[in-house]
């Protein structure tokens, strides 16, 4: 059984719950949202690529046993759920955090385009979160191995580009989306 409402990502924000749990279950209503399925016949959990552990690790949904693409990101305050009809990475931070780290996660090139600019700066660190969520490696790769160019909207990770969204849904939060190239609704 195919999904067809789901033609792009649907990007949900809200505040996060007090638990992991909560969490699941803020993803488990985006996904029904968005794929217009009853609660019923949607299953999520996390898995771990790695290890196979579930209490951590990727998360992942079904709707009507069709897989969903779905990511989980949060920050203080801002809990962002991407769904998509595949595989999908999303993130969120807060521009003042991302400011006040001492990262040193830039490419060169990166620097030079971002022009001292610390939104800038905080929109690659989540592109490059996004990217490597989407990729299914993680933390694993030196995030300095993603070059993000926001001009374009797009980061090159083992020499492919890759198409990016990025949002500004207030002055001290970005959210980026990596989903080849899809649209993205909702989340500003």
């Amino acid at each position: 059984m195919s999904l067809p409402r789901l033609q792009a990502v649907a990007l949900t924000l809200s505040a996060p719950g007090a638990t992991r749990d909560d969490d699941r279950e803020a993803l488990l209503a985006a996904v029904v949202s968005a794929t217009g399925r009853d609660g019923s016949v949607v299953r999520a959990g996390r898995v771990c690529p790695h290890c196979g552990g579930t209490d951590h690790g990727r998360p992942w949904a079904e709707a009507d046993g069709c897989a969903v693409g779905v990511s989980l990101a949060r920050t203080s305050g801002v809990l962002a759920i991407a769904v998509a009809p595949d595989v999908v990475g999303v993130d969120v931070e807060r521009v003042s955090r991302v400011a006040a780290a001492p990262l040193d996660v830039f490419t060169a090139g990166e620097r030079t385009r971002a022009e001292g600019d610390v939104r800038a700066l905080a929109a690659c660190w989540a592109v490059k979160e996004a990217v490597l969520k989407r990729d299914g490696r993680g933390l694993r790769v030196d995030p300095v191995s993603v070059d993000v160019d926001l001009a374009r909207g797009v980061a090159v990770l083992d020499g492919r580009p890759q198409p990016v969204t990025v949002l500004y849904p207030e002055d001290d939060v970005v959210v980026a989306v990596a989903a080849g190239g899809l649209p993205v609704s909702g989340g500003a």
